[in-house]
């Protein structure tokens, strides 16, 4: 098989995965009767297709090419348990057609490779599952000697299809509830579509439904797993990181849970999986471990994190207000001793980032304030994906944690005057959000160095105002690079001009741009503070 006919083979399996959905779905006990099985494979295969769709014309790539695009999309976009270990079975094609196109020889390989990659990946494998269908599927195929790629497909999948029967002998929450193992039932879905496409018929198998007598009663957690009430499936991404590291973070997830999974996709990316009762904990472990993005939490539960702690929210009045002040503070990254002390005197909590703040030390902060509620302004200090692993992390059931979108220490301080600890806390967040999306921001700093930027090349020295992160003046004058942005600012309009001198800035500048707008722009109020921030010569927020 070529990188076309591989890729006409995940076209089959997602038609086929399509149609077996709720029957896999009505499978789905173990490890959480959650009936989510045949939906998570279907979309954990539809995210590795749509990944060679981004690799280019599908004639020019080669076996590998596919075979490898295909598990980094599913090791991406993994959905549950069984998706990630179908990546891992991606994975182990991708391995064995590095040299060339898929054969009897390396489909052999790659299932052999596959059964590797899924045991090493499982803090604690457990029989009767998936697992131990793709290891009967893998040694069938070892057997099979001297034969067509079709014939070692075929012994592969009825390998597989016999290991499936097997499942409830080997499993008490299999054979309690009277089916077969779920994401086994999905393997033997993939391995019958690529007899389809090597042999050209479809094996005949058996409709796999639970026992009518107890299909519609909740089936117990048997307690194989090895978990106590699990509450959360904890899934996310991983990059930075290297081996020693990735084996620390299954072993601490293992603590956290049961159904750990951490896999690669051979080129640098991670995937992790754990079901667990503290979600921000195995959050936290990721964090340790390296870059965290795409964090997925779901919940098994039905009742509401309020319910389930017993700290419901304080009682409102008919205007929507709390009847009594909140339990609720505001913790702000603050950049400057001036400006940390214009935070506090507003009633923020200040953590000083003049010299960056990490991930782990807002954590940290948010975890030392007392309050119920915590409102968050990170002003800029970290990038969006570390914040949402921070704010899943703080998060239990003790404390409500709200991140707010303020992007510099200007939409900061815009978003604390309108605080009001007499709202209730999403009311309160909702309107200390809207105050910092709608002040425009920049700033004006002095070039450390020559570099290319969306606007032109600028010099050592030079004046650069920038608007959000964006550079869009470079002038040699940094005070007529102060002019000119102030001017692409208030082009749009603005009520309010809010300056943040920085720690570096000459004398007069202040006083010289208070002077342009007033010439240039009359009737707009002008507020000017002192910050003491490195880097940024003026913090500049339009209201």
């Amino acid at each position: 098989m070529d990188g076309t006919a591989l890729l006409r083979w995940g076209r089959v399996c997602l038609d086929d995965l399509a149609d077996r959905r709720e029957e896999i779905n009505a499978l789905n006990v173990f490890p959480i009767a959650d009936a989510d099985t045949g939906t998570n494979l279907l979309a954990t295969m539809r995210a590795a297709m749509a990944e060679v769709r981004t690799r280019g014309p599908v004639d020019a790539l080669t076996t590998h090419d596919v075979a490898a695009a295909m598990a980094r999309g599913a090791t991406l976009g993994a959905r549950g348990n069984s998706g990630i270990i179908l990546s891992q079975v991606l994975r182990g094609i991708a391995d064995a057609v590095r040299g060339g196109p898929l054969t009897a020889l390396t489909l052999r390989d790659a299932l052999r490779r596959a059964s590797v990659l899924v045991r090493d990946a499982l803090s604690e494998p457990i029989e009767g599952t998936i697992l131990t269908v793709l290891d009967c599927a893998a040694a069938s195929a070892a057997s099979c000697r001297d034969a067509s790629l079709a014939d070692v497909a075929l012994a592969a999948a009825d390998g597989a299809a016999k290991a499936l029967g097997d499942t409830p002998s080997q499993l008490g929450v299999l054979r309690a509830a009277g089916v077969v193992d779920a994401g086994a039932r999905g393997l033997v879905v993939l391995l019958d579509a690529l007899v389809s496409i090597t042999l050209g018929e479809i094996p005949a198998r058996p409709e796999y439904s639970p026992r009518a007598s107890v299909a519609a009663q909740p089936v117990e957690d048997s307690g194989e797993t090895g978990s106590a009430e699990p509450r959360f499936e904890v899934m996310y991404l991983l990059a930075d990181t290297d081996a020693d590291r990735i084996a620390r973070l299954r072993a601490r997830l293992a603590e956290l849970g049961d159904s750990v999974v951490v896999v690669g996709d051979g080129e640098g990316r991670w995937s992790a999986h754990v079901h667990c009762a503290d979600a921000g904990a195995a959050v936290e472990a990721g964090l340790a471990a390296g870059e965290l993005s795409g964090i997925r939490i779901e919940s098994f539960a039905q009742h509401g994190r309020e319910m389930a702690s017993g700290h419901p929210l304080a009682p409102v009045d008919s205007a929507g207000k709390l009847d009594g002040p909140a339990d609720r503070g505001v913790l702000a990254v603050a950049c400057g001793d001036d400006a940390a002390e214009l935070f506090e005197e507003a009633g923020a909590v200040v953590l000083a980032g003049d010299d960056g703040v990490t991930a782990a030390e807002l954590l940290a902060a948010i975890r030392a304030m007392p309050n119920r509620e915590v409102l968050v302004l990170p002003n800029g200090a970290l990038p969006a994906h570390d914040l949402v692993a921070v704010g899943v992390a703080a998060r239990d059931a003790h404390r409500d944690v709200l991140l707010l979108p303020s992007a510099s220490m200007v939409q900061g301080l815009a978003a604390l005057a309108v605080h009001d600890r007499g709202r209730i806390a999403v009311d309160d967040a909702f309107a200390m959000s809207e105050a910092a999306a709608t002040t425009r921001w920049g700033s004006l700093r002095a070039a450390g160095e020559r570099a290319l930027t969306m606007v032109g090349t600028c010099e050592v020295g030079d004046g650069l105002g920038l608007v959000g992160h964006e550079v869009v003046v470079i002038d040699h004058d940094v005070r007529a690079a102060g002019r000119t942005l102030l001017d692409r600012m208030l082009a749009f309009g603005g009520e309010l001009v809010t300056l943040l001198m920085g720690a570096a800035a000459r004398d007069g500048l202040a006083g010289e741009l208070v002077a342009h707008i007033g010439e240039s722009f009359p009737g707009v109020e002008v507020t000017v503070y002192s910050g003491g921030q490195h880097g940024d010569l003026v913090q500049i927020g339009v209201e």
